[in-house]
Order: C-alpha cells, then sequence, then structure tokens
C-alpha cells in the first residue's frame, strides 16, 4: 500500500506541474507529459504483479479497442455540441486544450500520444492502480476510487471541460478494466483516440 501511495503522490504533483497556471507557463507541457508517463509507467511495472496476463494481443482485443476508441470520437464529437450549447465558457475552454498543439510538430506530438502517454496512462491508472486496490478492496470500490483520482488530478487546470473529458473516459476505461476487459484493449482505445481527438479530427471547429 506503501508503494501504491507514493505512486499517486508523484501522479499527483506531476499533474499539478503539467496543469496548474503557476507552472504551465514555465514548462514545456509535452517534455512534461512524456516525462510522467514514462515515470509512472516505468513505476507502474516495477511495483505491479501479473502483467504477463493483461497483455493479450489478439484481433479481439486489438479489434475491440479500435472500435471503443471510434465510439468515444462519436461521444466527444457531439459531446462538444452540446456542451457548447450549454455552457458559454465552452468554446474557450476547449480552445484552450487545443492551444497545446500550439508551434509543436504534429507528427510528433501524434506519436508520442500513440506509443508513449496512451499507454502509460492505461498500465498506470488501470494496470496498476485499479487493480492493486481491486485486490484490496474489491473491483467496484477501485473501478470509483480510479475514476475520481483520473479526474481529480486535471482540476488543477481549471478547464471544467477538460476535467469533464478525463472523468467520461475515465469512467469508461475504469468500468471496463473492472468488468475484465484485458489491458490492451484499453491502451489501443486510448492510444487512438488520443491521436484521433487532438491531432486527426478535432472534435471543434478551431
Amino acid at each position: 500500500m506503501k508503494k501504491l501511495l507514493f505512486t499517486l503522490l508523484i501522479a499527483a504533483a506531476l499533474f499539478f506541474v503539467m496543469f496548474s497556471k503557476w507552472t504551465s507557463g514555465h514548462i514545456n507541457f509535452w517534455m512534461v507529459m512524456s516525462t510522467t508517463a514514462a515515470l509512472l509507467s516505468t513505476l507502474a511495472l516495477a511495483f505491479g504483479k501479473g502483467w504477463k496476463q493483461q497483455f493479450k494481443v489478439n484481433a479481439k482485443t486489438v479489434g475491440f479497442g479500435i472500435l471503443l476508441a471510434a465510439a468515444l470520437w462519436v461521444v466527444f464529437y457531439f459531446g462538444d455540441i452540446i456542451s457548447k450549447m450549454l455552457f458559454d465558457f465552452a468554446d474557450s475552454q476547449i480552445k484552450n486544450v487545443y492551444s497545446l498543439r500550439k508551434g509543436e510538430n504534429p507528427t510528433i506530438i501524434a506519436l508520442l500520444l500513440l506509443l508513449l502517454i496512451g499507454p502509460a496512462e492505461e498500465i498506470f491508472w488501470r494496470g496498476y492502480i485499479q487493480r492493486a486496490l481491486a485486490g484490496r478492496y474489491g473491483k467496484n470500490i477501485a473501478f470509483v476510487l480510479v475514476a475520481a483520482a483520473y479526474t481529480l488530478v486535471h482540476i488543477w487546470s481549471f478547464n471544467f471541460i477538460l476535467v469533464m473529458a478525463a472523468m467520461v473516459v475515465g469512467c469508461v476505461w475504469g468500468w471496463l478494466y473492472s468488468r475484465g476487459t484485458n489491458l490492451v484493449t484499453l491502451i489501443v482505445s486510448h492510444a487512438l483516440w488520443d491521436v484521433a481527438v487532438f491531432i486527426l479530427f478535432p472534435t471543434s471547429n478551431l
């Protein structure tokens, strides 16, 4: 449990640095995010157990991941429309998220999201944290706790739309994991959805 709390504290601190208005102007977001992903996934792989059974690469796990990424993109496409109808601030907050791409090479960002950031987040949040908590408190409580934690680490952005987006995908991936979905499916889904929604097919007209 001490290792779990240690890694969660590190995650909270790094997400604060990444998103906080007090630090964001002094860092390169993508460098910090990539470093965070690499460090947290390394700690997860070192401290976690039973990794072999979590990585089942076959047509079913990969195919489901692709379909799930597409379904989430559709959800966020309509979510963009609805949020702008409901909240006057939605458009500016969505633009703030996409502004993170400004001045950066989109190919490099896409590769980071696809090969490092997306996979690392699933390895850490679901494969390590949720799995460990499920062994201690049961899969349902673990799902709620991790979904809440994944949402809350984004709160320092003070961006309601981003926090809600994190809550939605965190609940989807967490719930599927609690129901026995293999980690490979979630990794494929997370990585492809990141690239699709942020680089290839933005859901908002910018």
